[in-house]
């Protein structure tokens, strides 16, 4: 169903997707050109609410409906509160936990906390739309005949987030196999309610977004379209977002603003300009100009990007924050408050608190064993002085002037420990 890019796009927002990076798979692309010619086009992306957070694998998709916006369409950020009762397949081995409704709008509410900074909500602007508000109230027999219908187990068997579980003899529900077809219905009521004719998200949802535009078509007649974005990989190969100590997440109640902006700063060198085209706004030409830095040059480009992309997601005050805590940190050998914290009773200072403990609790680890593996390997400092000892402790002589002391893993990962 994708057709080839033509020779040449003439809206904006194509444009966009197509200089900065973002696309990757498309249905109809002349046909799509032509609508967002016209103005005004209303898009939407699905957000399931299965943590009360957003992680960074959510914010390449996001970013695109935040473009649409800038480009004059209308964002719909549709949070899955009846789809999430049942979870998404794809890319899973397992089947998802289910959570009460209550814990699902609880989520709900706190994922928009971070839609807030992303998106003008004002009049005519973004809306924020819940996919219970119809779901929930579906008969099942009449969905069945009047939807159903319209899908075969045949085709069904032949999209990756059910085949791929299949093939390796991992159990689909039949809960979950009826994930797909529920969210192609959310594309067609999405269009009766608002007159959205835009799906975008990551290449992963190509088959349901295509059941959409195809249930569009079957039962209302109506022209609908896919956008994808790809799946992003750093250059090393690693999945975009995840670290040893757990997922990067948009809500600075689940990571912290400095942890946040650490993230970005510590973007491999082969990665910063296309970094800096898909979660900065910042002008292609300068953008050029901070990919062709060399040497410890790059660092600054880093630090721009890791700045940027705070600003946007976190707030200008966060990132400015962040920025001042690695400057006091990295220049001037400070021991900075914003750096994740640690903090240790007076009692256990007094009796020695071991490194690997501390490091795990810091998050600057995901377990004690792996620190304990880093001291071995030379990688941990207290203090910037380097720790040989596997069990060694922190007490509290070791805590200097400003009543802290410093751990480090590496050059780019620190923490503060502090008598509580």
């Amino acid at each position: 169903m994708t057709t080839p890019l033509p020779s040449s796009v003439k809206s904006d927002f194509l444009r966009v997707m197509l200089e900065r990076g973002y696309y990757h798979q498309a249905t109809d692309v002349e046909a799509l050109d032509k609508a967002l010619g016209a103005g005004g086009l209303v898009a939407y992306n699905g957000y399931d609410a299965t943590a009360d957070s957003l992680h960074v694998g959510h914010l390449l998709p996001t970013m695109m409906q935040r473009w649409l916006q800038k480009c004059g369409g209308k964002p719909i950020l549709l949070m899955g509160g009846g789809t999430t009762k049942i979870g998404d397949p794809s890319g899973r081995d397992e089947t998802r936990q289910l959570l009460t409704n209550e814990a699902i709008d609880a989520n709900i509410a706190k994922i928009k906390t971070a839609f807030d900074r992303l998106f003008d909500f004002g009049p005519n602007g973004a809306l924020l739309v819940n996919n219970a508000d119809w779901l929930d109230r579906l008969e099942y027999i009449p969905f069945l005949r009047d939807v159903g219908r319209h899908f075969t187990i045949n085709r069904m068997l032949t999209f990756d987030s059910v085949r791929l579980r299949l093939d390796r003899e991992q159990p689909l529900t039949f809960l979950e196999f009826n994930y797909m077809i529920l969210q192609a219905y959310d594309f067609v009521e999405l269009n009766r309610r608002y007159g959205c004719v835009l799906q975008t998200g990551g290449s992963d949802q190509w088959g349901n977004i295509v059941n959409g535009v195809d249930l569009g078509r079957r039962i209302a007649n109506k022209d609908l379209f896919g956008l994808t974005c790809p799946l992003l990989t750093t250059a090393s190969g690693a999945k975009m977002g995840k670290t040893a100590a757990g997922a990067v997440w948009l809500n600075s109640d689940r990571l912290s603003d400095w942890d946040f902006w650490q993230y970005w700063r510590n973007t491999e060198d082969a990665d910063v300009g296309r970094f800096l085209k898909l979660f900065t706004e910042l002008p292609l030409d300068e953008i050029a100009r901070l990919e062709a830095l060399q040497g410890a040059e790059i660092n600054e480009a880093k630090k721009i990007l890791a700045t940027e992309i705070t600003k946007l997601v976190r707030g200008p005050e966060a990132a400015e924050a962040a920025a001042e805590t690695a400057r006091r940190t990295f220049e001037q050998g400070a021991l900075a408050e914003g750096l994740p914290t640690v903090e240790v009773a007076g009692a256990e200072l007094a009796d020695g608190v071991t490194v690997f403990s501390l490091l795990a609790r810091a998050g600057l680890v995901a377990s004690n064993a792996e620190a304990r593996r880093q001291i071995k390997q030379g990688a941990v400092k207290l203090n910037d002085q380097p720790v040989s000892d596997e069990f060694a402790k922190v007490t509290a002589a070791d805590l200097v002037s400003d009543g802290a002391a410093k751990l480090s893993l590496g050059k780019k990962k620190h923490a503060l420990v502090r008598a509580s």
